[in-house]
Order: C-alpha cells, then structure tokens, then sequence
C-alpha cells in the first residue's frame, strides 16, 4: 500500500477538477439561494403576492432541479462528467440574467414567467453538484475523497453569503441576478483545462457496459433500498432551509419576537453554518475512518438546535439568526452525504446517482411545505401555535428516516470505486 506524503496530497486536493468543481458549485449556490433571498424585494416590486407567490415560484424551481437531476444524471455517465458541468452552468446562467429582466417583460402574467425562469434555472442547477463530486470523487485516491469534496462543498456553499451581500451592496434585486449569471458564464472558460477522471475513461469505452440508466434504480430491490435511503439521509438539511430559513418571517410571531425576521439573512447565515459545517464533515468522517458516524453525529447536533430553537430559546431576531447558523453548522453534512450516494453504486451509474440524489431531496421540499402549509393553515387556521405544530410534524418525518437510513445503510469509507453495476 502507498502511502502519499504530505506534498502529494495537497497535489491532489488543490488539483484543478477540484478547484474548478468549487467554483462552480459557489456559483450554483448563489444562484440557488438567491430567489429566496431576494423573494419578498422581488415580489413586492412586481406586485406579486408574497406568500403565494413565492410558495408557487419556490415549488417550480424546486420541480426543475427534480427533472434536471435526472436528465443531467443520465447524460453525466452516457457522455461524461464535463459535459454536464459544461451544459448545466450554461442553462441556469442563462435563466439568471433573464431574470433580471423580469421588470421590463410585460407579455404574459408575471407569475407565470417568474414561475417558467426559475423552473429552468432550477433545471440547469440540478447538474453542477452531482457531476462535480463524482469527477473529484473518481479523480482524487480514496482515502482523500471525504476530505476533497468537503473543501468543493464548503467553499461552494459560501455562494450563499456572498449572493446576500451581493443583494445588500447593490441594492437592486435585478443586478444579483446579472452577477450571477455573469459570473456563471466566466466560469465556462477555466472549464476547458479540466479532464475526465481515468475511471470513467476506461467505462466509457466499453460499449458492452450500459451507461446512465436511472431505471436500474428500481428494478433491483437491494438497489432501490440503498437509493432511497440515500435519499433520505438528506431530507433534513432542505427541511432546515426550507422551513426555518426561506420562511424565517413566518415563525418571529409564535416564538414572541420582537422584531422582523429577515429570511435573506436567515439564508446567509444558514449557509455560512452549513460552509463551516462542510469543511469539518470532511475531516470528521477521516478522523472517525467512517462517513455513517460523522453524519449520525451531525444529525444529533442539529436535532438538538430544532427542538431549543421551536421550545422558545430562540427569543429576539439575533437569536433565531444564531439557531440558523446552528441548524447550517449540523446539516454541513451535505457534501458527505452526497458522497456517500456516489461511493454506494458503480461507475456506469455514478453520476445518475450522485446528481438524482441530492435533487431528490431538495425536489422533497415543495412536499415539505405543502404539508406545513396544510398543518398550519387547515389544521390550525394559521394561528400561531399551528406554524409551531406544523414545522414539528414535518421535521419528525424528516429526521426519522433519516436517522434510520444513516444507520442502516452500507458503510463506504475507504470503498475502492472502480466497480459497475450490473
């Protein structure tokens, strides 16, 4: 066995696939983040309704990155890695800049429009992370594989921040949309020095191997369990965001704060926790020699964050911003937990897993929010108490099946991947 000296390992982790898939998911998270962000600025400036609006437009660009994991999963592994970092940053930068635009575009209702851009940003976001963590994933040796795409996820999610200090210095909910597209399309050019991982080389070759069939998730029970459990280890990372950031506004009334809840900085803190917490998964899951361990435990310290913030600690607006950073810092597993989804299946279907997975649980979201609205709204008529018992109940789902998942599911540390699926 090699062991590599201290001089080949920052070789490996500052190598150009990882550098460049940092960058791009930074893009992809700013732009990702940036309608809930700018959603109350937006919406009041078009005259749009706030809350139903931006529950409408919310679910749409969600449902893209649903569609999209699938299609740039499937073309990751059927045409290669590159191809989907180069197409999806195309596609949802293009969105972006349309967005900007939205002001001056009076042709058709204005929700609709909203509705159809974010859907196709949606669909151009769904491919960057999936295909960057595979590459780094098949490009880095094994026992630095945690640590590489925590350093691409941890610096990708500060996207976040900056997309909300972008909004605060500018001052026009327009020119964030303009940056961001713009900063997607920069990006295209650094892309053309990067190579495909020699994994991947060896299976594209070979014709007898079929490549990208996000069928064979289901037709194989082990397989769909491994899949859905997958899929579920995430579901309370989106639940945070979803829930307590994108609607932070909703919840300074039951929990007696004085004071308005910002959701743009509710947002920005969330994800300068969740940047922090991805730089630490990484080492956490080396230090303990297993992903499972690293995610139990983090799941545990956010679960505690969910029941002080909703059991009143939470008591003035700074206070609910330190539980947001609280709930980013413990769902920081994003990045291990994607890992984990691309070290479980083989290289022909890789990228279709790895790209599908984290999509199927931010697709989870408008789901999510349907069944808080009803809890909230029909069950309790939208009093105080209702936002509370509503949060409670879609968080219980969540963290259950994903505490058991993590538990259950297949260890992958140190898992050798040059392995199809057959």
């Amino acid at each position: 066995m090699n062991t590599l000296t201290t001089k080949s390992k920052f070789k490996y982790l500052f190598s150009l696939p990882v550098i460049v898939a940092a960058l791009g998911y930074f893009v992809d998270i700013y732009d990702l983040t940036l309608f809930g962000i700018v959603r109350v600025d937006s919406l009041k400036d078009l005259g749009l309704d706030i809350d139903h609006a931006g529950s409408l437009i919310l679910n749409w660009q969600m449902f893209g990155l649903l569609l999209g994991g699938i299609l740039w999963g499937v073309f990751g592994d059927k045409k290669g890695r590159l191809s989907v970092l180069f197409g999806s940053i195309l596609v949802y930068s293009l969105a972006n800049v349309a967005c900007g635009f939205l002001p001056q575009m009076q042709f058709m209702d204005t929700t609709v429009l909203y509705c159809i851009l974010r859907f196709i940003a949606g669909v151009g976001l769904a491919g960057e992370l999936g295909a960057g963590i595979t590459l780094v994933s098949e490009s880095l040796p094994k026992e630095l594989r945690a640590i590489g795409t925590s350093l691409v996820a941890g610096f990708g999610l500060l996207g976040a921040v900056v997309a909300k200090l972008t909004v605060g210095f500018s001052g026009d909910w327009t020119v964030t949309y303009f940056i961001g597209g713009g900063l997607g399309l920069a990006l295209l050019l650094l892309r053309v020095g990067v190579v495909e991982s020699g994994i991947y080389k060896e299976v594209k070759t070979n014709l007898n191997v079929k490549k990208g069939n996000f069928i064979s998730f289901f037709t194989n029970y082990s397989r769909f369990v491994k899949y859905v459990k997958c899929i579920a280890i995430g579901l309370p990372t989106w639940f945070c965001i979803g829930i307590f950031a994108f609607f932070g506004n909703q919840f300074a009334e039951p929990l007696s704060i004085n004071g308005e809840i910002d959701p743009g900085a509710c947002i920005m803190w969330a994800y300068i926790g969740i940047s922090v917490g991805d730089f630490a998964s990484g080492f956490l899951s080396h230090l303990l020699n297993s992903r499972k361990k690293a995610i139990f435990w983090m799941l545990m310290f956010t679960l505690l964050g969910v029941v002080l913030l909703i059991s009143g600690a939470a008591n003035s607006v700074n206070m609910y911003y330190f539980f947001m950073a609280w709930l980013g810092l413990g769902t920081g597993y994003w990045a291990m937990f994607v890992t984990v989804g691309a070290e479980q299946f083989g290289t022909n279907i890789r990228s279709t897993a790895a790209t599908t997975i984290p999509n199927m649980v931010r697709g989870s979201l408008p789901l999510m929010v349907i069944l808080f609205n009803y809890v909230k709204s029909d069950v309790f008529n939208d009093s105080n108490h209702g936002v509370l018992v509503a949060a409670i109940v879609v968080g219980v789902i969540s963290f259950a099946l994903s505490i058991y998942s993590t538990l259950t599911i297949e260890e992958t540390h140190n898992k050798d991947l040059d392995f199809i699926e057959e």
